[in-house]
């Protein structure tokens, strides 16, 4: 049977081309008003290979000592998205790696998001994973807030999110617990805020590279 599709609901208005305020924005798209819409979550049968996962991995996390770790599966555009909490993220990895019938092993990296309406879980962290073993893909989705945005790291579970992990650090400010060198890989170790966050300004700043320099490489920043 198909996967039944979850309604949406209107979680916040954006206003303008980018949803930021106070730019001096000239695109012509300041007056824009759009609604945000999220899918709802969905209930129970999914459809296909879709209840097997979720099945599969509420019985590996209980065999873990973890009872609820999904918040709310969502189906949506035939794609299956896992909210998970955010100190139950280690364990669900793990499952979902490890479960023979599960194997998802391979993590093609972590996204950042912000969304400044979800007061409480402003901060997203989405992870993209892969099973090669039962060509199968699956979303994992955990928030945090901004006063506190911190999410487990997942390098030691998936390698691969080491640099991905750094990047939504950058970019949106959220620390992962535990990663082995998280600092900022593509801005400068002094840049002020995070630039991909909705409420950073999009113009009409300074400059903030003039004066750049390049130390010598003994006064470089170590990555050991």
């Amino acid at each position: 049977m198909p996967a039944p599709v979850g309604t949406q609901h209107t979680a916040g208005v954006r206003t303008g081309m980018f949803g930021v305020h106070g730019t001096g924005d000239t695109s012509g798209f300041g007056g824009l008003t759009q609604a945000v819409d999220w899918p709802r979550p969905s209930q129970a049968p999914y459809g296909g290979w879709f209840d097997q996962v979720v099945q599969s991995l509420v019985t590996g996390t209980r065999a873990q000592g973890v009872e609820s770790a999904l918040g709310s599966v969502v189906v949506h555009r035939g794609e299956l998205t896992l909210h998970v909490r955010r100190e139950d993220l280690l364990v669900v990895a793990r499952v979902l790696r490890d479960d023979p019938a599960l194997r998802f092993e391979f993590c093609a990296g972590v996204n950042g998001v912000h969304y400044p309406d979800d007061t409480g879980r402003e901060l997203h962290a989405v992870y993209h994973l892969l099973s090669m073993t039962y060509n199968r893909r699956v979303r994992v989705e955990v928030a945090a807030p901004d006063s506190d945005p911190h999410v487990p790291s997942l390098v030691a579970v998936y390698p691969t999110t080491d640099w991905h992990e750094r990047e939504a650090f950058d970019m949106y400010g959220i620390v992962f617990e535990g990663h082995p060198s998280l600092t900022r890989i593509l801005m400068p170790d002094d840049w002020p805020g995070h630039p991909q966050r909705k409420d950073y300004p999009l113009g009409g700043i300074p400059v903030e590279y003039k004066g750049g320099t390049v130390p010598p490489p003994d006064q470089r920043r170590s990555y050991n």
